[in-house]
């Protein structure tokens, strides 16, 4: 009687760390898919243009022009704003001879009726050669996510997108066919007590 009793509760415990684990799988591979989808569909889009999700965009740090507010391999989040919502003492992501630098706004200047904002890396010496526009911008940075621009690298990639839909599916499948056993179980005990029932009378 211990000895089945004792099975039965680790069977139990067992459908629970079963149950918990795949709440897990969808609570992190879902919005992960949703994301990564989102953006390598507005990437063939407009394939000159970084996607964004929500007006939110994400660069991992390549130099350590920004150390020590954000270091290599950070990843900042920016998010698209408005001219008026740009100052001095902002950090930027902008657009400058093909390739996106994340500085911070040491100054902002009206030349010729146009405002140009003069950047500089926190970690560098002298300030940027080139003055940028807004339209050069594409985002204020908002916060950083230390060190997980090699997670990041690994989790934007199209092999490990179809890996976690395959993930996903499986867990799906896992799901289903784990309910329907359940419900075959459920119609036996019924034929079985249906058929006690009429032995009996």
């Amino acid at each position: 009687m211990y000895k089945l009793l004792k099975i039965n509760m680790n069977n139990k415990r067992l459908k629970t760390i079963v149950k918990v684990i795949s709440i897990l799988i969808y609570i992190i591979t879902i919005p992960i898919i949703i994301f990564n989808m989102t953006l390598i569909i507005k990437s063939y889009i407009n394939p000159n243009e970084t996607p964004s999700f929500f007006g939110y965009k994400n660069y991992t740090i390549v130099s350590r022009s920004m150390e020590n507010t954000i270091n290599k391999n950070d990843v900042i989040i920016i998010k698209e704003v408005s001219q008026n919502e740009i100052n001095k003492n902002d950090i930027i992501a902008f657009y400058q001879n093909n390739q996106v630098i994340t500085h911070r706004i040491v100054d902002v200047i009206e030349d010729n009726g146009v405002i140009k904002y003069v950047t500089k890396g926190d970690n560098n010496v002298h300030e940027d050669k080139e003055l940028v526009t807004y339209e050069q911008i594409e985002g204020k940075y908002q916060f950083k996510l230390n060190g997980f621009g090699v997670i990041l690298r690994i989790l934007q990639n199209l092999v490990t997108l179809i890996i976690l839909i395959i993930i996903l599916i499986l867990n799906c499948l896992y799901g289903y066919n784990r309910k329907r056993k359940k419900e075959i179980r459920k119609q036996k005990r019924q034929i079985y007590n249906k058929n006690s029932q009429d032995n009996e009378s």
